[in-house]
This record gives C-alpha cells, sequence and structure tokens, in this order.
C-alpha cells in the first residue's frame, strides 16, 4: 500500500504564518502556547503545521482596495501571494462597476458605495472589507443573498475617536477655534468671558460602547463627572453613572457627545425639542453618523444661544474627495453653520489616525485572509459566524468544503449524501435568518473527486455559494 499524499502535491513542507507583529503563530484557533521542548527535556510533542489552503475552482486571487487603504493592510495581502491592485480614492459607479467584475475581493473605507447594482455585477467577489468601522456603504442584505461576507473594524480606531472628543471639548470650552481663526486673520483678543475649566462639569455619553466607555474614562481622569445613556444597561466604568433615559442625560449634561450607530430610531434623535432640553449654555458634539443631529434645529438652537458652541465630525452628505465641497450644494445649510462661533467642524477625522488606520489596516486584512484561505467567517456582519480548526500537513488528503445556501429543511442530509463517500472529520453549521452557512472537513478525498464534489453542492436549489479549499 502506498503511503498517504497530500491532494496539493505542490503545496510546501511546511509553512510559517507570520503575524503583523512579526511572531511567528499557528492560525489553529484552538492553538495553545507550549514550552520550547527543550524545556521538559524534549517530551512534548511538535504541534502539527497548518497547511496552506487554496481554492478549488478560483485562480490566483485578485483584490481591489480603494481609497488609500493603510499600507499595513496592503502588506498583510500582499504576502499571501494574491494579486493587489491599490486606488488611492473612491470611484464613480459606472467605473467602479467595471473594475469589480472580475476580482474576487473588494476593499473599501466609507466613500465607495456598494449598493445592489454594483453587487449585482461582482460575478467572481468573494467579500467585502470595510476598512472602517460604519458598513451602511454597503447593501449587507443584497451581499448576504450573494453568499458575499462583509467584514469591519468596529472597535481599532475607538481611542483616536475618544481623544478627539476630548480635544473638542477643551477647545469648545475655552473658544480655541475662534480665538486661533482671530489671531490668524490679524486680530488681538484676549477674553475671559465664557470660557471654562472642565473640570467639575458633567459629561454625558450617549452610547456607551467602545467608544463611550473610553471616553468615560478619559474624562473622569480630567476630573468630569460622566453620566451616560444607553439602550441597554451596562456596567459603569469608574464612578461613571447611567442615567434611565435621554431627557435626564440631555437636562444634566453640560456636554453632550453621541456614540451612536446609524439606525432609523438615531436618525434626528437631536432636534429641537432635544436641544430644547439641554441646559442653557451647554455644548453638543457628534462625532457618530451625520444622520444623528437634526443641522437646521442645531443652527437656530446656536444662533439663539442657548446652545453655546458644538463640534461636528460628520455629515448628512459628505463628499467622495477632497477639495472646495462643503458647500449648499452639498447639504442646503452648510454655508449658514459656517458661519457660526464656537463651532468645530472637522471633515469626518475621528478615526484618521496613524495608529487607527494601522490597526484597521490588521484587522481586517487578517479577517480577509482568514476568510479567503480557511472559510472562517468569525467578525462577518452579514454571514452566520463559524469556525473550524485549521487543517494541517498532518491531514493528507483533505479538503475543506464551503456550503452557503438558504435556509431551508433538508440541506444538511442533502449535504452529507453528497459527502457520504468521504470521512467528514469536522462540520459546523449556522444560519443567519434566511440565510445558512456550512463548513466541512472532509478525508480520504482524491484530487479528482473535487469537482464533483462542488459540482453536486452547486446543483443543489438551496445552493448560494458553494468553495472548496483543499
Amino acid at each position: 500500500m502506498s503511503s498517504a499524499r497530500d491532494i496539493n502535491p505542490g503545496a510546501p513542507s511546511s509553512r510559517t504564518v507570520v503575524s503583523s507583529w512579526g511572531q511567528n503563530l499557528s492560525t489553529s484557533p484552538v492553538a495553545t502556547l507550549q514550552s520550547p521542548t527543550a524545556s521538559l527535556g524534549g517530551m512534548l510533542p511538535r504541534r502539527s503545521v497548518p497547511k496552506l489552503l487554496k481554492p478549488f475552482n478560483t485562480q490566483d486571487i485578485k483584490i481591489l482596495l480603494l481609497e488609500n487603504v493603510n499600507q499595513t493592510g496592503r502588506d498583510i495581502l500582499t504576502a499571501q501571494g494574491y494579486q493587489v491592485e491599490a486606488l488611492k480614492s473612491s470611484l464613480p459607479e459606472d467605473q467602479l462597476i467595471e473594475k469589480i467584475r472580475d476580482i474576487h475581493v473588494i476593499g473599501i473605507r466609507s466613500k465607495t458605495k456598494l449598493s445592489e447594482r454594483v453587487l449585482s455585477e461582482a460575478k467572481n467577489l468573494l467579500v467585502i472589507g470595510c476598512f472602517c468601522i460604519g458598513t451602511n456603504q454597503v447593501d449587507l442584505t443584497y451581499a448576504a443573498r450573494r453568499g458575499i461576507a462583509v467584514f469591519n473594524s468596529p472597535f481599532a480606531n475607538s481611542r483616536s475617536v475618544a481623544e478627539l472628543v476630548i480635544a473638542e471639548i477643551i477647545t469648545l470650552a475655552r473658544q480655541l477655534g475662534d480665538r486661533s481663526i482671530e489671531m490668524h486673520r490679524g486680530t488681538w483678543n484676549k477674553v475671559s468671558a465664557k470660557c471654562w475649566e472642565i473640570r467639575g462639569k458633567t459629561l454625558g455619553i450617549v452610547g456607551y460602547g467602545h467608544i463611550g466607555s473610553q471616553l468615560s474614562v478619559l474624562a473622569e481622569a480630567m476630573g468630569m463627572n460622566v453620566i451616560y445613556y444607553d439602550v441597554v444597561t451596562l456596567m459603569a466604568l469608574g464612578t461613571a453613572r447611567q442615567v434611565p433615559s435621554l431627557d435626564n442625560l440631555l437636562e444634566e449634561a453640560d456636554f453632550v457627545t453621541l456614540h451612536v450607530p446609524d439606525l432609523p430610531e438615531t436618525r434626528n434623535m437631536i432636534s429641537s425639542a432635544q436641544l430644547d432640553r439641554m441646559k442653557e449654555g451647554s455644548y453638543l458634539i457628534n462625532a457618530s453618523r451625520g444622520t444623528v443631529v437634526d443641522i437646521p434645529a442645531l443652527v437656530k438652537a446656536m444662533r439663539s444661544g442657548h446652545i453655546a458652541g458644538a463640534a461636528l465630525d460628520v455629515y448628512p452628505n459628505e463628499p467622495a474627495g477632497n477639495g472646495d465641497y462643503f458647500t449648499n450644494n452639498l447639504n442646503p445649510w452648510a454655508e449658514e453653520l459656517r458661519s457660526l462661533s464656537n463651532l468645530i467642524l472637522t471633515p469626518h477625522i475621528g478615526g484618521s489616525t496613524e495608529e487607527a488606520q494601522r490597526a484597521i489596516g490588521v484587522e481586517v486584512a487578517e479577517a480577509l485572509v482568514r476568510y479567503i484561505n480557511q472559510g472562517i467567517t468569525l467578525g462577518s456582519v452579514n454571514l452566520p459566524e463559524a469556525q473550524l480548526r485549521s487543517l494541517t500537513l498532518d491531514e493528507p488528503d483533505h479538503a475543506r468544503v464551503i456550503y452557503i445556501h438558504r435556509n431551508v429543511p433538508g440541506v444538511l442530509r442533502k449535504v452529507n449524501e453528497i459527502l457520504g463517500d468521504h470521512n467528514v472529520d469536522k462540520q459546523i453549521s449556522d444560519s443567519k435568518g434566511d440565510l445558512a452557512y456550512l463548513m466541512a472537513d472532509i478525508s480520504n478525498v482524491r484530487y479528482e473527486q473535487i469537482k464533483d464534489i462542488y459540482e453536486s453542492l452547486e446543483g443543489l436549489s438551496s445552493c448560494i455559494m458553494t468553495r472548496v479549499l483543499y
């Protein structure tokens, strides 16, 4: 009997996976740290090396990165041997459609809109990487119906946003923006009226997630009293205190800062009624989503003097690129907004630091690699989250089957009938609404059998997408 062999004869005899910080690590999600074998007299076995999987039905993976994705992310993807094309800006829709037709992966930030019209032309697309927090620029429902996974980086820029808000609180309290503009114009205007220390003031945080909670700690360290409102009960950090309603927060806070997602229930959540509830001479900061604040209502409240200052980093409509675009052509109130005093306007730069962009590049790129190479969906915003441990070089004649399908009865039975001539070593299935995701590692499979498995699964009426990695 001949010895077992790998069904990928071109695979290297070993594989080293280099993480973003330069340490050699196993990609197995169940791998544990071990001491060197010499420390126990060589008694510990060597850990199996993960096997480099490749797709049966896809040639070289083609990746398009738009909007100047950070170099760290590009380096991780290039190191995998993928064909990576990186552009510094977003593309008009018609150009994007032409580009997306033959690529397998697209990486974007906040400006590129992946609508149903665009995605319907992406016949080879496997996965979308949003190198940012938000995913509202992607039609997530349609992507899921097509079996296209979407990943983002929900937490990597939290510290950068929190620090920006702290800077804005101090800038508003001391009217630094106005004084700086005056000095640039040659005007010396040394005043102390209505300029305040932030020590002892109350900060009201709307949304106590990763950004809100980090901001809470920073503000408290500077002597502020912190209250917060969230739709769920969350444990307070430090001496912060959760209040039962948004109205309670607005009535008590000297500074109100917003950190909520773009949802139907958060649109215009700060409008005339809420601004009227805020304390006379209080301040408003929005570094979340542009739809959260009713801008004309804010303009009116600031002109009346009821709101002493505001800082806005996000807007309902934002330009696709840099330039002289913040005018009434973009938003009908833009020029009136620009005329207000003690108003900080920034171009959606909350997460725009070198540190945050590096971290986002690493997080999203590594998620893309895990999905492309192993089918792992942990962190996907639109597919069920599933993972199996890595196949290793000690497991010859193995393949990983990934079957994305409509969530209807009887699918698992039909899939296992197709896989029945092989040993199913590991299998996991999970669902999310009308969509289900199945992973199975099978053994005793020859290369020439893979095509039959793939075509049989593709022929099932429940099929959305089939991938076979070997």
